[in-house]
């Protein structure tokens, strides 16, 4: 009987190595990235419930919608956009069209595909909720670093996201998020 696969395992199938453990820099970065993102999820999560009665999951699904041609993606090109499981926007998405913020239509590429569609309500629902969104990030993320530090970060950011792109399972989105402002601009 096969041997089941060992969550240690790496991406490429060969057993993990004692050299691919953490140096003790790269845990406490890690574990210093980690309490930072938890919490802000938590603060933006709250934020968005308190002033526009939508959840970050929302938010996620609301923006990638705003910023793509005609204001729709198929339901598995947006789990590739924002980065979840298809069936995880599958029940998203049933939430969201339940309370108005989105409809599924037959997909306008693929007869047998579903699309995820922006409605006005929640354009409008994003609209309400980006200023104070913008503000709680700039309040929590950005305020307190140091000026000098914004570019570096971005460059590291971006060469993080290119690493899990090439090395993850989901395939690369099709686009680059260029905004989440101004839904109504298209």
């Amino acid at each position: 009987m096969a041997k089941a696969k060992d969550r240690r395992d790496r991406a490429d199938g060969s057993a993990p190595r004692e050299a691919d453990g953490l140096t003790a820099e790269q845990e406490a970065t890690w574990f210093a990235y980690m309490r930072v993102a938890l919490r802000l999820n938590y603060e933006i999560n709250r934020e968005l419930q308190v002033d526009a009665d939508l959840s970050h999951q929302d938010f996620h699904v609301l923006n990638a919608l705003a910023d793509s041609p005609g204001r729709r993606l198929q339901l598995s090109d947006l789990a590739i956009r924002i980065g979840w499981e298809r069936s995880r926007v599958s029940h998203q998405v049933l939430r969201m069209e339940a309370r108005g913020l989105v409809e599924r239509r037959p997909s306008s590429s693929d007869a047998r595909a579903t699309d995820a569609v922006l409605t006005p309500t929640g354009a409008a629902a994003l609209r309400r909720a980006t200023p104070g969104h913008a503000a709680l990030v700039k309040q929590m993320f950005f305020d307190g670093l140091d000026p000098d530090l914004l570019a570096p970060l971005h460059t590291a950011l971006d060469q993080i996201h290119e690493q899990i792109l090439a090395r993850g399972t989901l395939p690369r989105p099709s686009g680059r998020q260029s905004r989440w402002t101004s839904p109504d601009q298209d």
